[in-house]
C-alpha cells in the first residue's frame, strides 16, 4: 500500500521560483556558458568524448532518452540544474503534489496527478480525500463502459449502441481523439468512434452522416455545460436523435454528460445518474485521464484504461522523487528553456514515428502553448524573458517529405523530439525496420550534416556542392521505447506535462490558467446575435469588425 502523500504547506508567492530568472547568477552563468559554446560542434564533441552518449542518456520507466545530440555538454546540464534549483523547481513540484493552490490567478490546486494515483493512495486537500473521489468516478465510468461494450446498454428502440460520438472542444476533444487514435489497435472494433469539436456545422454533419441514430450514443463533455461550441453541437445532436426516433424520451438513452452542472444536464434531458463529474483542479488540457476520457474507456475497456493511468503515475512518481539531474521530464523542460532563452529558438518539433500517434503533436500544441503562452509572472509583472515556444509536428515519415528541408538546411534552428518504437502492433514485411531506420538517420543527419568535402567526394559538380552541404549541429532528443500501448501513452503524455511544468517554474509564470482565450469568446458572444438578427443591427465594434459584419450579412 502506498503511503499517503504528505501535504507540505508552501506559500508559492515566497518561493524562489518567483524571482525574475534573468536576475539570478545561475542565469548569467548560462549566458556566459552559451557564449563559450559559439564554436561548439557536435562532430567534435562526439570525437573528444567517447562516453558522451552514456553521460547524456537516461532510462526512465521504459523510456530511453538520448540527449547526446543537443547543443550542450554535461556542464550545460549541470548549469541548467543549478538554475532549476535556484528557481525553486523542487519546491514547486512538492507544492503541486501536495495540493497547494499553485494556479494563483484562479486560486486553485493543480491535481491532474491525483487522477492517476492508485486506489491505495490518499491525498487530502481542503478536507477532502481527492483520490477516493477520483476512484468513485472511475468505478462509475467502468460500469458504464462495460455496459456499452457488452451491449447491455441499449438505445431508445432497444437496439445496442454501435457508435459513440464524443462532443467537446479543446482538452475535451484533443485528449480523447488523440488517445483513441493512439490506442485504436486495442479498442473494441465492433464500435465506431467519432469526435466533434468545431462549431462549423460541417464537423457534425460529416461525423454523423453514415451513423444510425438508433445505435448512436453521444458523450457531451463540458464542465459548465455552457461552452458555446460544445453546446451548439450538443443541441444539434439532440435534434438529430429526437427527429429520427420521434420522441424526446430518446435523449435519456442516447446522451450522457461529463460535467459538473447537474441542473444544466437535467434540463437538456440527460439523467444525472449518467453524468460523470470532475473537479476545478483539473484543467481541460490535463483532463484526458479524468471523466473526459470516458470515450477512451469505452473504446479500450476499464482494464486498459487502468494501464493508461498506471503509465501516467509511473512518470509522476519519477518526476516527484528523482533528483533534477536524473529527472527526465525536468531535463527535457530545461533543454526547452535552454533553446528558447539562450539560443533564441521559437519552435520545437515533436515527430512521432508511429502512425497511431498522428494526433500527438496537435495534442501537445494545446498542452504546451496554452500552458506557457504567458506574458506575466505569478505576481502579475511583465516577464523579462521569452516564454512558450511553438510546438508542432507530424508523424514520420510523412514530415520528411514536407518540412524536414527547413529543419536540415533552413536558417532557423528547430530543436526536435523524435519518438520511436522498437515494436509495432502491425508487423508488415520490413515496414517497421525501414521506419525506424529513418528515425536514426534523420537524427544523425541533423546532428552531423554533410561537409562540402564529403559532398564533393561523391562526384557532385562543384557548382552544386553548396546546395547539398548540410551544416549539421541541429539538436534533437531521441526517445526510444517498446511499443504503443495504454501504459506507454500514459508515460509519454506525463513526460510532456511535467516538462511544461518545469518550463513554467523557471519562467515564474502560471502554467495552469488560460485567460488569453477568454476575450475572443466574449466578443463572439456579442457578435453572434448581430449576425443572426433579422433587422440591421446597431454595431459598436471597431471599424474593421463593423465592416466585416455588414459584408457578411449582405453575402449570407
Amino acid at each position: 500500500m502506498e503511503a499517503p502523500i504528505e501535504r507540505e504547506e508552501t506559500d508559492v508567492s515566497d518561493t524562489p521560483g518567483t524571482i525574475p530568472p534573468a536576475s539570478l547568477p545561475e542565469w548569467r552563468a548560462l549566458d556566459d556558458h552559451r557564449v563559450a559554446l559559439d564554436a561548439f560542434d557536435l562532430r567534435t564533441a562526439f570525437a573528444e568524448d567517447p562516453s558522451r552518449v552514456e553521460r547524456m542518456s537516461l532510462d526512465v520507466v521504459g523510456l530511453h532518452a538520448d540527449l547526446s545530440k543537443h547543443l550542450a555538454t554535461p556542464e550545460t546540464l549541470g548549469l541548467l540544474v543549478e538554475l532549476a534549483e535556484a528557481c525553486g523547481l523542487r519546491e514547486r513540484i512538492a507544492a503541486m503534489f501536495s495540493g497547494e493552490h499553485i494556479n494563483v490567478t484562479e486560486d486553485r490546486a493543480v491535481l491532474h496527478v491525483a487522477l492517476r494515483m492508485p486506489r491505495s493512495t490518499s491525498l487530502t486537500v481542503d478536507g477532502v480525500d481527492v483520490v477516493a473521489e477520483v476512484h468513485r468516478v472511475l468505478d462509475r465510468m467502468g460500469a458504464f463502459a462495460d455496459s456499452v461494450r457488452s451491449a447491455s446498454w441499449v438505445g431508445h428502440t432497444g437496439r445496442p449502441i454501435r457508435n459513440v460520438v464524443n462532443i467537446g472542444i479543446g482538452g475535451s476533444d484533443l485528449g480523447p481523439v488523440m488517445a483513441y487514435r493512439a490506442l485504436r489497435h486495442v479498442s473494441d472494433r465492433d464500435l465506431t468512434f467519432r469526435f466533434v469539436s468545431n462549431v462549423d456545422g460541417t464537423d457534425f454533419v460529416e461525423a454523423t452522416r453514415d451513423l444510425d441514430p438508433a445505435e448512436t450514443l453521444f458523450i457531451i463533455c463540458s464542465k459548465t455545460f455552457t461552452t458555446l461550441e460544445t453546446m451548439t453541437n450538443a443541441r444539434s445532436a439532440r435534434e438529430w436523435v429526437v427527429s429520427a426516433l420521434g420522441s424526446e424520451d430518446a435523449v435519456g438513452r442516447h446522451f450522457v454528460a461529463v460535467s459538473t452542472n447537474a441542473a444544466g444536464v437535467a434540463e437538456f434531458g440527460i439523467d444525472t445518474d449518467n453524468m460523470f463529474g470532475f473537479w476545478d483542479w483539473v484543467g481541460g488540457r490535463y483532463s484526458m485521464d479524468s471523466a473526459i476520457g470516458l470515450s477512451t474507456m469505452v473504446a479500450i475497456g476499464p482494464e486498459a484504461f487502468a494501464d493508461l493511468l498506471a503509465g501516467f503515475h509511473a512518470v509522476d512518481e519519477h518526476f516527484r522523487t528523482a533528483p533534477i539531474r536524473e529527472n527526465l521530464p525536468a531535463l527535457i523542460g530545461l533543454l526547452a528553456v535552454w533553446y528558447r532563452n539562450f539560443w533564441g529558438c521559437q519552435t520545437i518539433a515533436v515527430l512521432p514515428y508511429d502512425q497511431y500517434l498522428e494526433r500527438f503533436p496537435a495534442y501537445l500544441q494545446q498542452l504546451t502553448m496554452e500552458s506557457n503562452g504567458k506574458h506575466v509572472t505569478l505576481e502579475g509583472a511583465h516577464v523579462e524573458v521569452d516564454t512558450g515556444a511553438i510546438y508542432w509536428g507530424e508523424p514520420g515519415t510523412n514530415g520528411q517529405h514536407s518540412f524536414y528541408q527547413l529543419i536540415h538546411q533552413g536558417t532557423t534552428i528547430v530543436p526536435v523530439d523524435f519518438i520511436c518504437f522498437a515494436r509495432t502492433p502491425n508487423p508488415l514485411g520490413d515496414h517497421h525496420d525501414l521506419l525506424s531506420a529513418n528515425v536514426f538517420a534523420q537524427s544523425a543527419a541533423l546532428a552531423f550534416g554533410r561537409s562540402a568535402e564529403e559532398v564533393a567526394a561523391d562526384g557532385t559538380p562543384a557548382a552544386r556542392v553548396p546546395a547539398k552541404v548540410m551544416e549539421g549541429n541541429r539538436p534533437s532528443t531521441t526517445i526510444l521505447t517498446d511499443e504503443v500501448s495504454p501504459f506507454r501513452l500514459g508515460t509519454l503524455v506525463a513526460l510532456y506535462e511535467h516538462s511544461v511544468f518545469t518550463q513554467g517554474a523557471i519562467w515564474g509564470i502560471d502554467s495552469f490558467d488560460q485567460w488569453g482565450v477568454e476575450l475572443g469568446k466574449q466578443l463572439a458572444a456579442r457578435i453572434a446575435p448581430q449576425l443572426l438578427a433579422e433587422d440591421e443591427p446597431e454595431l459598436d465594434h471597431d471599424p474593421s469588425t463593423n465592416d466585416l459584419i455588414r459584408r457578411y450579412r449582405s453575402m449570407s
